[in-house]
């Protein structure tokens, strides 16, 4: 009889993170027993407001508990991060699941670890060997700048930005990347619905990050 099996999802934003795990859950199927952990849990507004990236930082997207969109530091809320992994480190869980597709994180002593950026870039890297123009989506404008430095792919993407969480038109950001023949939505706030409406403009497989990221955990149940 398989056990079930203990997860902790852990966001750089606010949990729980109801617009995300309720559907990998769903995608993961299995005998799951789901926790949720946030860097910015019980962080205050004022706090989470100087967050804002400072020039030379690097952003990240994330949503609040209220399901706002807030653009916060990525150097700095790493460092957040560190410390709330090294604290659900020593909580017993099977897996920890890292809901961002934009960072790297030390190695954990005691538990296993699904770090996002990882196996997204990885399947893409595969997948796009056999593809001539790759297009990616990202949350925000200024990450288009800033994805060089934060991915490296053996080609040179098509890069739009379309927030998963400002109610920006999804299809008609997607347009500008129909004349590619593979497509990333590269965060994990986007949807399947979100998915669906890129398709809308692009004839080419578009991959869903949080879509890959639980068929990995599925391999481990």
């Amino acid at each position: 009889m398989t056990k079930k099996l203990r997860l902790a999802f852990v966001t750089i934003g606010q949990s729980p993170r109801s617009d995300i795990v309720p559907e990998m859950l769903s995608d993961i199927g299995g005998d799951v027993e789901a926790h949720e952990f946030g860097a910015l849990d019980d962080v205050p507004e004022d706090e989470i407001r100087a967050l804002v990236p400072a020039p030379g930082e690097t952003s990240f997207a994330t949503r609040l508990r209220n399901g706002r969109e807030v653009t916060i530091s990525k150097e700095r809320v790493e460092i957040r991060l560190e410390e709330l992994l090294e604290r659900i480190d020593q909580q017993g869980f099977d897996a920890i699941v890292l809901l961002c597709t934009g960072t790297h994180v030390k190695p954990l002593r005691r538990t296993f670890m699904i770090e996002s950026q990882r196996v997204v870039d990885s399947m893409v890297e595969a997948l796009a060997a056999s593809s001539q123009r790759l297009g990616v989506i990202l949350p925000l404008a200024r990450q288009v700048e800033e994805f060089p430095k934060r991915h490296v792919f053996s080609r040179t993407p098509k890069l739009v930005a379309a927030s998963p969480y400002a109610g920006d038109d999804i299809a008609e950001r997607a347009a500008a990347l129909a004349d590619c023949d593979l497509v990333v939505m590269h965060c994990m706030g986007y949807s399947e619905a979100m998915r669906a409406a890129a398709r809308q403009s692009i004839s080419a497989p578009v991959l869903l990050s949080r879509r890959i990221v639980s068929g990995a955990v599925r391999q481990i149940i």
